[in-house]
């Protein structure tokens, strides 16, 4: 049986023994080497989620055991399942890990002159290519697809997904910024160049208004909201234009694509060389 056949099989399980445990770890190591990852996208574009791979983080959380991970005294515990320690990390990884608190759970990837700011956490499954930026206190969730040269900013917060198995994780492709306390979630998928304004929240039951070409963006059905390409976004509100809403002059959150990237903005956005 191929590794796929073999999760499958381990998903049925509520027992493991040597053997499954081997396999969970040749499952984990293709995780972390970014053979392996909880979507891809298509020839057509289009991003699909391997459900298969869910499976296996999840079989790693049904035969893991608690056990104590913790560095020092009684005063800074942690105790988690064993099969997701902290990922094995060493100086020809090319990652830049600045010293202050940042995790890096195993069973992700991380590509080469990725840049971790003090304190952010990368979870399980997620995969975060090459020259990414994560700041402090940005998080990038389970299974979270994160492109190249992306910069998440301070505070970001990139949702997770394990299940349902079938579900999308959120997707940020190449070279996007996402502004500070930025939230992205429920598979929401954001093209590359686009540039989330700080603050800007993206749900399923988000729509978006493009000003720009008179669309609106939401999510249906399936089909999750989709972010295009280049697109730059901020907050914004909508008035409530009946009943009681009307009579106090309420709005409702309303995010705006106000233009599309240009020069001007690309080099507002860029992160400089020297930073890595």
């Amino acid at each position: 049986m191929n590794l796929q056949e073999k999760i499958e099989e381990l998903f049925t399980k509520s027992d493991f023994d040597a053997p499954d445990h081997e396999v969970f770890k040749d499952f984990k190591m293709a995780l972390r080497r970014g053979e392996i990852r909880a979507a891809e996208k298509n020839e057509n574009g289009d991003w699909q989620t391997n459900a298969w791979v869910k499976k296996g983080i999840l079989v790693g959380f049904k035969m893991g055991k608690m056990v104590t991970m913790s560095f020092s005294g009684e005063s800074f515990q942690f105790f988690d399942k064993e099969t997701y320690p902290l990922r094995p990390m060493n100086l020809e990884d090319k990652i830049r890990i600045v010293p202050g608190g940042s995790t890096i759970r195993d069973g992700s990837f991380v590509g080469e002159n990725v840049v971790l700011m003090p304190p952010c956490y990368v979870n399980v499954g997620a995969y975060v290519d090459e020259e990414t930026m994560i700041d402090s206190h940005a998080l990038v969730g389970s299974c979270a697809q994160i492109g190249k040269r992306v910069h998440l900013s301070a505070a970001a917060q990139i949702g997770g997904v394990l299940e349902p198995i079938n579900a999308n994780p959120v997707v940020i492709e190449d070279d996007c910024l996402i502004g500070g306390n930025t939230g992205v979630y429920e598979g929401t998928i954001v093209r590359e160049k686009a540039v989330l304004a700080s603050g800007v929240i993206l749900t399923r039951s988000t729509p978006v208004f493009d000003l720009v070409k008179g669309e609106i963006y939401k999510s249906d059905g399936d089909k999750p909201l989709e972010i295009p390409a280049g697109a730059v976004v901020v907050q914004g509100s909508r008035a409530i234009t009946s009943g009681f809403g009307k009579e106090n002059g309420l709005s409702i959150y309303a995010p705006i694509i106000v233009k599309y990237r240009d020069e001007r903005t690309a080099a507002a956005t860029k992160l400089e060389d020297y930073l890595r």
